[in-house]
Parts: C-alpha cells; sequence; structure tokens
C-alpha cells in the first residue's frame, strides 16, 4: 500500500478529527497528533485501524515529540505528502482577561507549535513536493478587540508566507483561515449558524487536491451570517 500519507496535529477533535474523516476518504493513510492519547487511538480505530491510520501523542510544543512524530510517520507509512499544523486553542479577549500562564502556553501551541511542525516536517515534504497546510483564523487577518489569540493567528498567516517565500515552489502552502466553528474551541454557544468542522475540512482538501502547478496560498471561510 503506497497511497499518500497525511499528517494531522490538533486532531483528536473539531477541525483536525474532520480533516482526518475527509482524508481517509480522498484515500489518504493519515498520521494522527494530539496530546489525547485515547481519543486519538479511538478516532484512529474508528477510521480504520493501523493500516490506514494511526495515533502518535504528541505535545506540539515540545520540538523532541514533533521529530519523534515524523520520524514513527516515516517508519510506518514510508512518505509524507501532507502536514496540517493545526494545533492551537484560544483565549478570553481582554489584556486583563486569563492567566499569564493560560497566554503562554496560547502563544507556544499556536505560534511555536507551528513553526515547530513546519520544521520538523520540512524535509520529508520536500522529498514528495508536499504541501504544508496551516490552521489560521478570520482573526488572523484583522485584529480584535483584546485579543492575544488574534496576535497569534496573526503570527500564523505570516509564517505561511515566510514558508512560501522560502520554499520558492518546492512545497505548496496554505493557510485556512475559518470564521466561527461549531467545536470545542468555544466554551459557550455560538449566536449564529456557525460552520460545521466539515465544512473548514473540505476546504483544505479541495486546496490540497489542486494540481501540481496550483498554490492555494490563502483560503477564507466564514459563516454566512457572521458579518465581520
Amino acid at each position: 500500500m503506497d497511497s499518500p500519507v497525511f499528517l494531522i496535529t490538533g486532531a483528536s477533535s473539531g477541525i483536525g478529527a474532520a480533516t482526518a474523516r475527509h482524508a481517509v476518504d480522498a484515500g489518504y493513510r493519515v498520521v494522527l497528533a494530539a496530546r489525547s492519547a485515547d481519543r486519538l487511538e479511538a478516532h484512529a480505530q474508528e477510521l480504520g485501524g493501523a493500516e490506514v491510520a494511526i495515533a502518535v501523542p504528541t505535545d506540539v510544543t515540545d520540538f523532541a515529540a514533533q521529530q519523534a512524530l515524523v520520524a514513527t510517520t516515516l517508519e510506518r507509512f514510508g512518505r509524507l505528502d501532507v502536514a496540517f499544523a493545526n494545533a492551537g486553542f484560544g483565549a478570553t479577549r481582554g489584556f486583563l482577561e486569563e492567566t499569564p500562564e493560560h497566554w503562554r502556553d496560547m502563544v507556544l501551541t499556536n505560534v511555536l507549535g507551528a513553526a515547530y511542525t513546519i520544521r520538523a516536517t520540512l524535509p520529508a515534504l520536500r522529498e514528495r513536493a508536499g504541501h504544508l497546510v496551516l490552521t489560521s483564523s478570520v482573526a488572523g487577518r484583522r485584529a480584535l478587540p483584546g485579543s492575544l489569540y488574534s496576535a497569534t493567528k496573526h503570527a500564523v498567516t505570516a509564517m505561511g508566507e515566510a514558508l512560501r517565500l522560502e520554499a520558492d515552489g518546492a512545497i505548496r502552502v496554505t493557510c485556512i483561515e475559518p470564521g466561527a466553528v461549531d467545536t470545542p474551541f468555544f466554551d459557550s454557544p455560538l449566536q449564529i449558524r456557525a460552520l460545521d468542522a466539515d465544512d473548514v475540512a473540505r476546504a483544505v482538501l479541495w486546496a490540497v487536491s489542486q494540481p501540481a502547478h496550483v498554490d492555494v496560498n490563502e483560503i477564507l471561510v466564514r459563516p454566512t451570517a457572521q458579518p465581520g
């Protein structure tokens, strides 16, 4: 079996889990990474088990763990075609809200974690003329009042463009920029008909399914009812 391989961080729920399902349906083998070992393993079994999906518990803020994630991918599946730097979480708006510790963990996960995913996967992706996808946000295109999360997603958007320029065509790079998504990311119910995780997953799979000469660099996808 030599079908292409799709690595996803933040794969235990939400956009990451939905993308894994769509990737398997599209013929990919998937590597699922997140901190939650039990949820990852259950998801891998739902997707078809070890020949199709493997679970690799990973803390994206630990570069050695990300290196081990890629090493496991290559050992088990022999190749890496798409890497999706999707791990991340948010914070309450307001510069007097949350704890400094929460801020630190968010910045390390959202920004440094994405950078570590790039660094760990890039050599293997170059071998396959592969594709690097990053989860940014509508909040990564405009500042939101009191939102340090918004600042982290501006960093991810800039990171994607910086990588595209450095790669110079050796790999493709896409930033996916969702608006409000009905996932465990939000602690309280949304007041509009939000996107489903599947809506974002379909956008990711559309980007990676384009012909090799087509590089979709940014996809901004909002709920119809979201004004900004």
